[in-house]
């Protein structure tokens, strides 16, 4: 009984000493719930759009990266040691120095998404089912905008829409879920 006691805290500590080793084996991308950290590049849908936005109207942002160029350029720090018979005794030494400057500034690629208000069960099904239809999806049709869904999305948008995984409203368009508003000529 009392060697049981004496190896009660050796076994807690090899299992502390374990547990990080399998649970290290884990994949937190498995792992889509409401406490899940975002993806990166994930742009929540706001009602705050660009200037001149319809007040009724939901928008998704996308940034383009600045691109940054590095110039080299090389200065001469010691002038070439000439002998007397005119000869090269030594050449000359240089510094190269490197100065960075932007060749385009960052930009904010705004797009129109759905509100919230229609991104229902319902919908989002609808959206998994469009998505499996044209191979991009293979998870379950579950309703919920996870992560296999938004990757679906950016897959298909990253050929002619924002590489988001925000759907955009053009987006839900072509893929038939919300109707083409007409215009009153028509």
């Amino acid at each position: 009984m009392i060697q049981d006691f004496l190896t009660l805290p050796r076994k807690g500590a090899l299992l502390w000493l374990v547990m990080p080793v399998l649970l290290a084996g884990c994949d937190p991308v498995a792992i889509d719930g409401p406490d899940a950290a975002p993806e990166p590049g994930v742009i929540e849908v706001t009602r705050n759009g660009p200037a001149g936005a319809p007040a009724d109207s939901c928008w998704g942002k996308t940034f383009s990266p600045a691109v940054v160029q590095t110039v080299s350029k090389q200065e001469q720090i010691e002038p070439a040691k000439v002998n007397p018979d005119g000869t090269i005794g030594a050449p000359p030494k240089y510094r190269t120095t490197q100065t960075q400057k932007i060749v385009s500034p960052r930009i904010e690629n705004w797009f129109e998404t759905p509100c919230a208000e229609v991104l229902s069960a319902e919908f989002n099904a609808t959206l998994q089912r469009a998505l499996l239809a044209r191979g991009l999806y293979s998870g379950p049709i579950n309703g919920e905008m996870d992560a296999r869904t938004r990757a679906a999305v950016q897959a298909l948008q990253r050929i002619d829409g924002p590489d988001s995984g925000v759907l955009s409203l053009e987006t839900a368009r072509r893929l038939g879920l919300i109707a083409v508003q007409r215009s009153p000529s028509e």
